[in-house]
């Protein structure tokens, strides 16, 4: 299928944007501003309630945001990690993910805002995302989340985080989570995979082969660490007993092929996964839900999944 032309529309206004600043000015510090600038929309649901906390961290205080709807407590809930390859983003720039997750599934969303690299290099982001969720299973009653009904979920990097937090739960033990919600993971930082996608979809569909690869190199400290499965956990040895999945992945996305290999081996190991590909789409395209269609339809089937999960 050709690119939807929504996303065609998109892609241009984006090009367009980014013409007005030269690479000169393009500092991490001016990225992490455009990247939440790009994300933040103005189409905002409305959710009962929006709280935001502080858990411990090892490194110092982590910022959460909880987001409440409407109903009866307590609640199930989808610890969610954003994207933004371990180096942008944060609760702004998906906040409006979480608000219909929260809606849509009702569900309590407890975003996590994790230290992000060059400052903090892996696994400080692990170190902080296993913290968040352990604090979380501490705290179920006064979060008002019933400690059974819990998942994992993030996107790009914070899919990523959300498979790796799965494998750290499933070895520790004490946080049973109950699914996991991959919206087009990065799911390996070895990029001598060389997958049909990453060479198909190198170029021109706003993630590019050359920004992963910098993303990479931003976050890892050595190159040992890329065989380090909590930094690329298709790399892990053993993925039996790890919760059920859904895993999204877009046509037009380098990360595609990975996402669609992960989804074999946990079903190889047992694990019962939902995995669709999205025609026509784009990484980040789960952003668009309020202005492209199968956008919608991906975040209409992401939370039915997870209330066909609560409701079990």
């Amino acid at each position: 299928m050709p690119l939807h032309p929504q996303i065609h529309g998109f892609l241009t206004r984006i090009e367009n944007l980014s013409k007005q600043v030269s690479p000169e000015e393009m500092t991490i510090a001016h990225l992490r501003q455009y990247f939440t600038m790009t994300w933040a929309t103005d189409h905002i649901e409305e959710v009962y309630k929006v709280q935001d906390l502080k858990c411990p961290g090892p490194e110092g205080h982590i910022p959460l945001r909880i987001y409440i709807p409407e109903g009866e407590a307590p609640f199930p809930a989808l610890i969610y990690y954003h994207g933004g390859g371990f180096v942008l983003g944060g609760l702004e720039s998906h906040d409006s993910i979480c608000r219909s997750i929260a809606n849509k599934a009702s569900c309590i969303v407890v975003a996590v805002d994790y230290r992000l690299a060059p400052e903090h290099k892996f696994p400080a982001a692990v170190e902080d995302a296993y913290a968040a969720l352990t604090w979380v299973f501490q705290h179920t009653e006064e979060l008002n989340i019933n400690p059974q009904k819990i998942a994992v979920g993030g996107d790009s990097a914070g899919g990523n985080l959300a498979a790796v937090m799965s494998i750290k739960a499933a070895e520790r033990g004490g946080t049973p989570i109950v699914y996991q919600l991959l919206i087009y993971p990065a799911v390996t930082t070895d990029t001598s995979f060389q997958y049909p996608s990453m060479i198909e979809n190198a170029t021109g569909y706003l993630l590019t082969r050359e920004s992963i690869l910098w993303f990479y190199s931003q976050y890892l400290s050595k190159l040992e660490d890329i065989s380090d499965s909590f930094a690329s956990p298709l790399l892990h040895g053993d993925l039996s007993n790890l919760p059920p999945a859904m895993i999204i992945t877009a046509q037009f996305d380098p990360l595609r092929d990975e996402g669609a290999a992960y989804a074999e081996r946990l079903q190889s190991a047992g694990v019962p996964v939902n995995y669709k590909c999205y025609e026509g789409m784009i990484h980040q395209f789960f952003h668009l839900a309020h202005e492209i269609d199968t956008a919608n339809q991906a975040l209409e089937d992401a939370t039915l999944a997870l209330k066909a999960t609560f409701n079990s």
